[in-house]
C-alpha cells in the first residue's frame, strides 16, 4: 500500500564524525554492512515499507559511492515519474553553507519540503540498524495527535554519541523530559533517530530556529519545546542498535552473526530489506578449506579457513591462511599463511603472505580502504 501524504528524509552524514575511520571517502550511510548492505538501506527499507514512496536524502559530502549505490532508487521501487528518490545536495540555496546539523541541512533542502504537498515528514538518521513497524508508528502519530514522534529503543545507552536523546515519559507515552547526556550507566530510552512531524510544523520550526543560528534538532528544538508540543515516543521492540564507534560496528555485525534472534528480526520476510544488488559468480570453495559460522557473500574465491566472519562480494582467502572473527569487506585479497583475529578491513585490502595481525573485541583492528599490508 501506497501512503501519499508522507514523505521522508534521510540525513547521510550527520554522523560522520562517529566512525571516522569508515566515513574518510564516505558518507555514514553508504558504509557496507553485513556483507551485502549499506547503512542507508535500512532506512530506506524502513520507509518504503511502510507504503512512502516519496524519499529525498540530503547530502553533504563524500557522497560519491552514496550517489552509485542509490542511483535512480529502482530496487527500493523509487524510480518513478511521481515521487521517487531525491538526492540533494549540500546547497540548497546561493547562501547556504555546509551544514553542521539537522536544522542546516533541513534549510538547505527547504525549497524541497516547501513544494512537496505531502501532510507528514518522517526523518530518518543512517547510522541505525533496525527493521520495524513504521507505518503502524505514522498511525499512532496521526491517532495520538502528537506535534512530534520518536522511535525509541530501551537499553544501554551509546556512549559515544555525545548529542543522542534519552527521555522520561508519562503513562501516556508522551515525552516530559528529553536529556542529551551519553553518561548514564543505567537502562534507559533513548531515539532511534526517527521523526515524525507535520511539514508546515517543520517548515515553521526550522525557519524560527535558523533565524536564531541553531543548528541542533534535538538541543534547540526539542529540548527546550517539550512542554509545548506534544511529544510522543514510539518504543521499538524489535533489533535496533546505534552505530557510534568501529567497535559498535563490530559489536552489532557479532551479535547478529551469534543471535539467531536477533537476525530474524531484522531480516523479516514481512518487511525486506532492499539494497542494490551486484550480479557475481557464486562462492568458490576449494578442497582444503574450512568455513564456519560465516555470512559469505558471492563471488568469494576460499582455500583457507574462515570461522564467525563476514565476508563481502569478492574476497579471495588464499590457502593456510586463518580469518576469525573478522568483517572483510568488498573485494580485499588475504594471502597464503595469513593468520587474522579480530581485524575490519574496508574494500580493496591486500594483506600479504605471511601476516599475522590480532586484535581484540574491545579493540578491533581497522585497515583503510586500498591498504597494502
Amino acid at each position: 500500500m501506497r501512503i501519499n501524504y508522507v514523505m521522508g528524509i534521510i540525513f547521510p552524514n550527520v554522523h560522520d564524525d562517529l566512525l571516522p575511520e569508515m566515513t574518510a571517502n564516505r558518507s555514514m550511510g553508504s558504509i557496507p554492512f553485513y556483507g551485502r548492505y549499506r547503512l542507508i538501506d535500512f532506512s530506506l527499507s524502513n520507509l518504503v515499507n511502510a507504503g512512502i514512496s516519496k524519499v529525498g536524502v540530503i547530502a553533504k559530502s563524500n557522497y560519491q559511492s552514496l550517489m552509485d549505490h542509490l542511483s535512480s532508487g529502482k530496487p527500493w521501487d523509487l524510480d518513478r515519474k511521481k515521487g521517487g528518490l531525491y538526492i540533494l545536495p549540500p546547497y540548497g540555496r546561493s547562501e547556504t553553507k555546509v551544514y553542521t546539523g539537522h536544522i542546516d541541512a533541513l534549510q538547505g533542502a527547504m525549497s524541497f519540503i516547501k513544494d512537496s504537498t505531502e501532510q507528514y515528514v518522517v526523518m530518518c538518521g543512517a547510522n541505525v540498524v533496525s527493521n520495524f513497524d513504521m507505518e503502524a508508528m505514522i498511525d499512532s502519530h496521526i491517532k495520538t495527535g502528537a506535534d512530534v514522534t520518536i522511535a525509541y529503543k530501551r537499553g544501554k545507552l551509546p556512549k559515544n554519541h555525545r548529542d543522542i536523546m534519552s527521555f522520561q515519559f508519562d503513562e501516556n507515552s508522551r515525552v516530559t523530559e528529553i536529556l542529551l547526556s551519553n553518561k548514564i550507566e543505567k537502562d534507559c530510552d533513548f531515539s532511534l533517530d526517527v521523526t515524525i512531524i507535520e511539514r508546515n510544523m517543520l517548515i515553521h520550526l526550522i525557519e524560527e530556529a535558523s533565524d536564531r543560528n541553531q543548528t541542533n534538532l534535538a538541543r534547540d528544538i526539542f529540548q527546550p519545546n517539550v512542554n509545548n508540543l506534544k511529544i510522543f515516543g514510539w518504543e521499538v521492540d524489535d533489533f535496533a542498535a546505534v552505530m557510534d564507534s568501529t567497535e559498535s560496528y563490530v559489536n552489532v555485525t557479532e551479535e547478529l552473526l551469534n543471535n539467531p534472534i536477533a537476525r530474524k528480526q531484522l531480516f523479516t520476510s514481512e518487511r525486506p530489506v532492499f539494497t542494490k544488488t551486484r550480479d557475481d559468480m557464486p562462492t568458490k570453495y576449494g578442497l582444503a578449506c574450512d568455513v564456519t559460522d560465516s555470512i559469505v557473500a558471492d563471488g568469494c574465491i576460499i582455500d583457507g579457513t574462515v570461522k564467525s566472519s563476514v565476508l563481502f562480494r569478492g574476497v579471495h582467502v588464499a590457502e593456510g591462511a586463518v580469518i576469525e572473527n573478522c568483517i572483510l569487506m568488498q573485494d580485499c585479497l588475504i594471502g597464503k599463511n595469513v593468520h587474522i583475529k579480530h581485524v575490519t578491513t574496508d574494500k580493496n585490502v591486500i594483506i600479504n603472505e605471511g601476516t599475522s595481525m590480532s586484535g581484540a573485541p574491545s579493540y578491533p583492528v581497522f585497515i583503510k580502504k586500498g591498504a597494502n599490508v
